[in-house]
């Protein structure tokens, strides 16, 4: 069984999780671990294929197994959304996904940052991960009223953009931003994609996986420190201010996976 299974309950949101194990493995990992929500055992995959998310290039003790992931299901029963990785060790933490559904929910602030003509939050949707997990880290603009910045793709401005410095034990997904407006210049008629208001900038990131990751960790894991900044120019109806560029930093503690296996008589055969 993955022992990363996500444990997540909030605003009356509640997963549940199949697995390959028999019900004693599965009894076995929900005390260990503490988890509250329903497990499905499903030795013979039946569920797994029935849902159509069986791994079926897994071998080894990987056979069996459902493709990591998430379906959103409504109160109806029916399937509003799904989240799927092709790699039995990359998934969305639960944090991650509720970040994805419902942001105003699945992120936590973590700072505020001083930034000329504008307020910024920065967010994130988990303080902890494992080898493998995913998380989305979240840049929020608080606009005065009547000013704007420049939209990416913006040609003759200076658009907003968030950049993270590369590390070697993250791998960086592509900035996402919102839907921009279009704004009309009457002194110089022209009209240019701008963010107004209060809008969000996400960046997902994927904890590396990797045996030399691994072995650093330790037993406790360590914490890892990501930088970056946010750069932009904020114009109001009648000025455009001087570009700015302001650093910004989360902090993310990588734990090791937990390898702790069940007991022998109640291994599979």
């Amino acid at each position: 069984m993955q022992s990363a299974i996500p444990r997540f309950e909030k605003q009356g949101l509640k997963f549940a999780a199949i697995s390959y194990d028999s019900e004693e493995i599965l009894k076995f990992f929900a005390g260990r671990v503490k988890v509250t929500y329903p497990l499905l055992a499903d030795p013979d995959s039946r569920i797994i294929r029935a849902y159509n998310v069986l791994n079926a290039e897994a071998t080894g003790m990987q056979k069996g197994f459902a493709r990591p992931g998430y379906f959103f299901i409504d109160t109806s029963g029916v399937i509003r959304e799904k989240f799927f990785e092709a790699k039995y060790r990359e998934r969305l933490t639960g944090n991650g996904l509720i970040a994805k559904l419902f942001p105003e929910l699945g992120q936590e602030v973590v700072d505020t940052v001083e930034a000329p003509h504008l307020q910024l939050a920065l967010a994130q949707s988990d303080r902890t991960g494992v080898p493998g997990t995913r998380i989305t880290l979240a840049a929020e603009v608080r606009l005065p009223q009547d000013v704007h910045v420049y939209a990416p793709g913006t040609q003759g401005y200076k658009p907003i953009k968030l950049t993270l410095d590369p590390m070697r034990e993250l791998e960086l997904k592509p900035t996402i931003y919102p839907q921009s407006k279009i704004l009309y210049l009457p002194a110089i008629k022209e009209k240019v994609p701008v963010f107004e208001g209060t809008f969000r900038i996400s960046q997902d990131l994927k904890v590396s996986s990797t045996s030399e990751f691994w072995g650093s960790l330790g037993k406790d894991g360590k914490t890892l420190t990501i930088v970056g900044k946010l750069e932009y120019q904020a114009c109001d109806k009648t000025i455009c201010y001087l570009p700015a560029s302001v650093p910004v930093k989360w902090e993310l503690h990588v734990f090791p996976l937990d390898r702790t296996r069940a007991p022998v008589e109640i291994r599979h055969k």
